[in-house]
């Protein structure tokens, strides 16, 4: 079995550029700022952003490609067969914040990671996904982004959706706000059970499936009317994502703790959010909905 780190590392290059270019479409022309950095450790990457657009308030498409000759311990903690391997990890993480509170927000990220030794074979996998976080809630966008998900997921086995649909209902949920991040997509991590080729082939079906997932929402919605209440709902609901990312994502965490670039891992953090002590929903509201028809469990497809 062959393993082609070049060809993973072109494909997500080429990945970031498509998905940078759609939503520069999408926001009327207004494009990403461009930061390449390198690691000290070893590797680095470009980050791509993209601030107070006609359509994005913030969105963050990040590449990067880090290695070194050791893990921290947090890492090979629960995989100590990775202790005194080298590393290579690549990867494609985004999260995009939009203005309008009736476009939802979106997080997609793929990866690769290998770690070897002298003498003994590689241990690498795959991971990735993207779920989805709408403020007020459309049965039609739900129904379109679980479609999308399952279309990628159909060629590589009837179970493999149903299967990674549960993972992310369960890896994207708030135990301390008892409640998921969102509706939920698709979430997959240390695939390898698979060879090499159809692993990599899913990495891209999922990869290449988040932009035609989300776009046509996007474009529904960003001229949707809205006021300061809409708005105000947005702000606090944008609270739950910063907790989730800074108390149990394990891309943040794994970027902190190797000493990764911290500009570029907290670039999912939108500019604007808010907290409130104890705040519940009107009920009867469209914001009581969110709560009760949209943030649970759902077969949507």
């Amino acid at each position: 079995m062959s393993i082609n780190i070049d060809s993973v590392k072109e494909y997500l290059l080429g990945l970031q550029d498509s998905i940078c270019q759609q939503l520069t479409e999408e926001d009327g022309g207004h494009g990403f700022s461009e930061d390449a950095w390198q690691r000290e450790g070893g590797g680095g990457g470009r980050s791509r952003v993209l601030e107070e657009g006609e359509i994005f308030e913030k969105a963050g498409i990040n590449f990067s490609h880090v290695f070194g000759e050791g893990l921290p311990a947090s890492a090979t903690a629960h995989r100590p067969e990775l202790a005194g391997r080298s590393f290579q990890a690549l990867g494609v993480s985004l999260v995009i914040h939009p203005r309008n509170p009736y476009v939802p927000t979106s997080h997609a990220n793929v990866r690769f990671f290998i770690a070897e030794k002298e003498g003994a074979d590689p241990v690498w996998w795959f991971g990735g996904g993207f779920d989805m976080t709408p403020y007020y809630g459309f049965d039609e966008d739900c129904v379109h982004w679980h479609q999308t998900a399952k279309n990628a997921c159909d060629p590589f086995g009837e179970d493999v959706y149903p299967k990674y649909k549960k993972w992310c209902d369960d890896y994207f949920f708030l135990k301390h706000r008892n409640e998921p991040r969102g509706i939920g997509g698709l979430f997959f991590d240390d695939l390898n059970e698979w060879d090499f080729e159809k692993s990599f082939a899913f990495m891209q079906s999922v990869g290449d499936s988040y932009i035609q997932a989300y776009r046509p929402i996007v474009s529904k919605r960003k001229d949707t009317e809205y006021g300061e209440r809409e708005r105000d709902f947005q702000l606090y609901r944008r609270g739950r994502y910063v907790e989730f990312n800074l108390v149990y994502d394990r891309g943040t965490l794994f970027g902190l703790q190797t000493g990764g670039r911290t500009e570029s891992i907290l670039m999912s953090l939108p500019s604007l959010v808010k907290w409130r002590y104890n705040w519940q929903p009107e009920p009867g509201t469209k914001e009581a909905e969110l709560y009760e028809k949209y943030l649970k469990p759902v077969a949507w497809v």
